[in-house]
C-alpha cells in the first residue's frame, strides 16, 4: 500500500455562466443517474495530494492551442457518468489546473485482476467512495483508469482534454497526468497487451498536446518533501514514469514497470516520431 494524504473538501463550484441571452433551441439539463451507494473501498495506490494549485480556472475554456508536429489522435474515453452515481457522487471544490502536461505517471490501483470488464464501472466507483469517503478526498486522485481489456475511464472531475492538476503522485501531481491500470500488477503478473496499447494511446495523446516525447526525460519541480525529492528540488523524471520514480512505493508494481519501455516506444510511434529523442524534453 502507499501512503497517502487526504484532499482537502470544499464545496462544489460553478462550472460557468450561462451568456444573457442565448440564441437557438433552448438547452436540456441532464440529472444525475440514479443508483446505489458503494460502500466498499479497495487498496489504493495513489502517493497523495498537493493542496497548492498553479492556475484555477475552473469554468473558463483553454485558449485554442496550436496543432502540435507530434499530436496523437485522441482515444475513446469513457466519461465519469458511467461510474459515478447521484448517491455515490460527493460534493466538492472546483477542478485545478495547470498551463500544460509535460509527463504522466503510470500506476496500478492494488485490486483484484480477475474480473470482468463490464464490472469496471462499478470497481472504479468503489475506488472513489475508498477515495472520498475512507480518506476524505475531494475526488478521485487519477486523472485516467484503464481496465484489462483496455476501455480508458475519465477519473478526476475538469475535463480529459485539459491539463486537470490531479491527486496521484505525491510531489509531482502539477503538469503530470496520472494514469491507473486496474488491478495489481506485482512480480510475474501478466498485464494484459489491450492494457499497455490503451496507456500508450493515452500517453501519447496527452503528452503530444505539449509535442513532448514519451522516451526522453522532464524536469519536473517537487512541491512536497515526502516525494523523493525535498520540495522546490527541480528533478530530472522519465516523460512517461512509474509512480515510483516520484515516490517510495512498489506502485506501479514490477510487471507493469517492465512493461514501461513498451508503452513509450508505442506512444512515440503513435506520435509520428522516428528519430531518436532528445536527453531532456521541454520542462
Amino acid at each position: 500500500m502507499c501512503a497517502l494524504r487526504a484532499a482537502s473538501r470544499g464545496p462544489r463550484g460553478t462550472r460557468g455562466r450561462l451568456p444573457a441571452r442565448i440564441p437557438g433551441p433552448l438547452l436540456v439539463l441532464l440529472g444525475c443517474l440514479p443508483g446505489l451507494a458503494a460502500v466498499a473501498a479497495l487498496g489504493l495506490c495513489a502517493g497523495g495530494v498537493d493542496h497548492v494549485a498553479t492556475a484555477a480556472r475552473a469554468g473558463h475554456p483553454d485558449a485554442a492551442r496550436p496543432a502540435t508536429a507530434h499530436q496523437a489522435a485522441r482515444p475513446p474515453v469513457v466519461p465519469r457518468a458511467a461510474w459515478l452515481d447521484g448517491l455515490a457522487r460527493h460534493a466538492q471544490p472546483p477542478p485545478r489546473y495547470d498551463d500544460k502536461v509535460v509527463a504522466v505517471f503510470v500506476h496500478h490501483t492494488d485490486s483484484p485482476n480477475g474480473y470482468d470488464c463490464a464490472d469496471a464501472p462499478r470497481i472504479i466507483r468503489y475506488l472513489y467512495v475508498g477515495q472520498t469517503d475512507a480518506r476524505g478526498w475531494d475526488d478521485i486522485g487519477y486523472n485516467f483508469l484503464v481496465d484489462r481489456c483496455g476501455t480508458i475511464y475519465e477519473g478526476r472531475a475538469g475535463g480529459v482534454d485539459r491539463p486537470v492538476t490531479g491527486a496521484h503522485t505525491q510531489g509531482f501531481n502539477h503538469r503530470t497526468v496520472g494514469i491507473a491500470a486496474l488491478g495489481t500488477f506485482t512480480a510475474g503478473v501478466p498485464v494484459p497487451q489491450a492494457m499497455v496499447d490503451a496507456i500508450a494511446a493515452l500517453t501519447a495523446w496527452k503528452l503530444g498536446l505539449s509535442d513532448i516525447d514519451p522516451r526522453t526525460t522532464v524536469r519536473l519541480t517537487s512541491s512536497n518533501s515526502l516525494s523523493r525529492y525535498a520540495s522546490g528540488t527541480a528533478a530530472v523524471l522519465p516523460a512517461l514514469a512509474g509512480h515510483n520514480d516520484g515516490y517510495m512505493t512498489s506502485c506501479p508494481g514490477k510487471a507493469l514497470t517492465a512493461r514501461l519501455p513498451e508503452i513509450r516506444a508505442r506512444a512515440a510511434r503513435l506520435q509520428g516520431r522516428t528519430a531518436a529523442p532528445a536527453l531532456t524534453g521541454t520542462p
